[in-house]
């Protein structure tokens, strides 16, 4: 059983990230340190933090299976090493299929135990002049949605990047205090929805919405929106880093969630 803490800090992670494993593995665990040193006791890397390939099918060729590989074991051993709540952005793991994997979150504790995973049920699609996009290319969808897990924050439910625009998802994670999205949202559709709609998620749930993004201009030509941010269970942004890697850090508080549940009891009042 996890303890409530009153207040908890947590941290979103921003990168820009390479065509090399080894590069952006040292940019996470230098951006994982100045997090803890700010105080964060939870923190979230970006979708896709630990490679930006130059296609498609790179990220399957460092696929992983479950509970095995380099990656996996970075992001352990850094949860332990720190004492902290780590959720590794997004881990390429294996399917069983020759050409795509899952796009998956891991959530592991300050003991370095994987304590929750969440493979990625929407896949990105879009297309618009000469930019286009088709993640069901190498990646396969996920089959364990919802998923959630206990922190001393409360229950906090996880989802990655295109998933932000299908509210049913986070409906269907129940009541939580605290939904976490890992990203890579494009410079295009980022600069017109991204906000937008994790102050929609934060408003219609009542709870704290992290947002982990990717943010700049890549080796691999794309650009991603970055603007990661915490916002509170009233849509308010509380902390926001529009661009390049960096930390962006609040708290989850116990009393303001209350404030706001018990004035506005929109959780209470659901039919559907």
């Amino acid at each position: 059983m996890v303890e409530l803490q009153q207040s908890f800090q947590v941290a979103a992670l921003q990168t820009v990230s390479t065509t090399s494993v080894k590069n952006n593995i040292q940019q996470a665990a230098e951006l994982i340190s100045e997090a803890v040193e700010k105080g964060a006791q939870l923190l979230v890397l970006p979708e896709y933090f630990c490679l930006m390939g130059k296609n498609d099918h790179d990220k399957v060729d460092i696929g992983e299976p479950l509970d095995n590989g380099p990656i996996q074991q970075f992001l352990a051993d850094q949860a332990q090493r720190h004492g902290v709540w780590i959720v590794g952005g997004t881990v390429p793991l294996v399917t069983g299929e020759s050409s795509r994997i899952y796009n998956t979150t891991l959530v592991f504790d300050p003991q370095g135990r994987r304590v929750a995973r969440y493979d990625k049920i929407h896949l990105f699609g879009f297309k618009k002049g000469t930019e286009a996009y088709d993640e069901s290319v190498s990646i396969r969808p996920g089959e364990n949605a919802p998923q959630s897990f206990d922190a001393p924050c409360g229950k906090v439910g996880l989802s990655i990047c295109y998933d932000l625009r299908f509210p049913e998802l986070y409906r269907a994670l129940g009541n939580v205090n605290l939904i976490l999205v890992p990203a890579a949202f494009t410079y295009t559709t980022g600069s017109a929805h991204w906000e937008m709609l994790l102050r929609a998620r934060a408003v219609e749930n009542q709870c704290y919405v992290l947002g982990a993004a990717q943010g700049g201009k890549h080796e691999n030509g794309r650009r991603t929106w970055g603007h990661s941010m915490l916002i509170d269970p009233w849509g308010e942004v509380l902390a926001c880093l529009p661009e390049g890697p960096g930390v962006v850090s609040g708290a989850i508080n116990q009393t303001r969630l209350s404030e706001v549940r018990t004035a506005l009891p929109a959780l209470q009042h659901r039919v559907l």
